[in-house]
């Protein structure tokens, strides 16, 4: 049974999970690994992996900063991970928009405005983004504050760099044979892999996991999304009576300067939030009536009429923050079967990217019995 475990940011804050004490004579590796993180389960019976000669196969379905920090830490294993992605590029919410194709200047943040790095192994990851120029400090945002350099995509490329990523490949459906999972999108068939992980938001893991393991389902079924509207807007002159973030400025949750941040090109770019009230209500409302409300809110929050914009739209996020539930680690190693997203904790990049790199130990240590 799945248990909830004492503290996800304390485990595997050193990679230690790598080799789990050994407090029970003659416990499996995995039975220690699992003990530790929560969930016990007797050793099961033998797989079909790995076989021999071969690696033990994993497909992710999603490529955000979860599956990502999960492919990452099977690969630094020696196992082999597929990631599949419905969208054109990696990150999920750590999001970068450009504007317009003839001017690569004018990008949004339209996702995430910052993250936070304070757990032991998030933060050891985001020093080396750091010294490699990709990340740096934002103060604005509060202690502890992020932001991606140049754009808030590029660390996720880079943790992406040298894995299988496979883009605009939507998982829809997802079967159990003796041979292995095999991952369909539509009627065309992707591949079959000896164990599965299922890295997007709850509501759309759900679906996939209610036919192979409920409980699990019924994790993913607990939780719920908020949506947020998103505006994009861009001017010629710079807005002095704003600071760079601000938080709660009437119906808007934030509203940052993009071009303020480290590593950005100049100009005055905004990207503003509403709240998850408004959000919902105009849920149904298309972009173009909901980015001049946007502006107008950002107006309010100065105290004056906003300049005509030479950019503004608006995205609508339907799944911008979970509810949240206690620290889980899901993993069925009967199914070879798993699940991670910052929907393990109550959102956030860093709660994302642990619940992935917590999971992919799992795996390994499930895979070196």
């Amino acid at each position: 049974m799945l248990r909830h475990f004492p503290s996800l940011m304390q485990a595997c804050v050193d990679d230690n999970c790598d080799e789990p004490e050994n407090n029970t004579p003659g416990a499996s590796r995995m039975e220690r690994a699992c003990r530790r993180w929560g969930r016990v389960r007797p050793s099961p019976a033998r797989r079909s992996w790995p076989r021999a000669g071969s690696l033990m196969r994993v497909a992710i379905i999603g490529a955000g900063i979860a599956g990502l920090a999960c492919a990452r830490r099977l690969r630094d294993a020696g196992l082999e991970a597929t990631l599949f992605d419905k969208s054109r590029g990696v990150g999920g919410r750590l999001a970068t928009r450009r504007a317009d194709p003839a001017r690569p200047e004018v990008t949004f943040d339209h996702g995430a405005t910052h993250f936070t790095a304070r757990s032991e192994g998030f933060t050891r990851l985001v020093a080396a983004w750091e010294t490699a120029g990709l990340a740096a400090r934002w103060p604005a945002a509060g202690a502890d504050s992020w932001v991606g350099t140049p754009t808030m995509t590029a660390p996720l490329k880079a943790l992406a760099d040298d894995l299988d990523v496979r883009l605009s490949r939507p998982v829809t459906a997802l079967t159990k044979s003796r041979a292995g999972w095999t991952l369909q999108s539509e009627a065309k068939r992707l591949g079959t892999y000896d164990a599965a992980v299922i890295a997007i938001p709850a509501e759309q893991a759900a679906p996939l996991l209610s036919l192979h393991d409920f409980e699990m389902a019924r994790a993913a079924m607990s939780v719920r999304y908020n949506p947020c509207w998103t505006g994009m807007l861009a001017f010629d002159q710079q807005i002095d009576e704003l600071p760079d973030f601000l938080r709660g400025a009437g119906f808007l949750a934030t509203a940052a300067r993009d071009s303020a941040k480290p590593g950005r090109a100049p100009g005055e770019r905004w990207v503003v939030q509403a709240d998850w009230a408004w959000s919902e209500a105009h849920l149904s409302c298309d972009s173009a009536s909901v980015a001049p409300s946007l502006l107008a809110e950002l107006g309010k929050a100065a105290g004056r009429e906003m300049p005509a914009p030479s950019h503004i739209s608006a995205h609508r996020w339907l799944f911008a923050q979970p509810s949240g539930q206690d620290q889980k680690l899901l993993w069925n190693p009967a199914l070879s079967l798993g699940a991670c997203g910052d929907w393990l904790h109550h959102g956030f990049a860093e709660y994302a990217w642990l619940s992935g790199h917590v999971l992919g130990a799992a795996i390994a240590a499930g895979a070196a019995q």
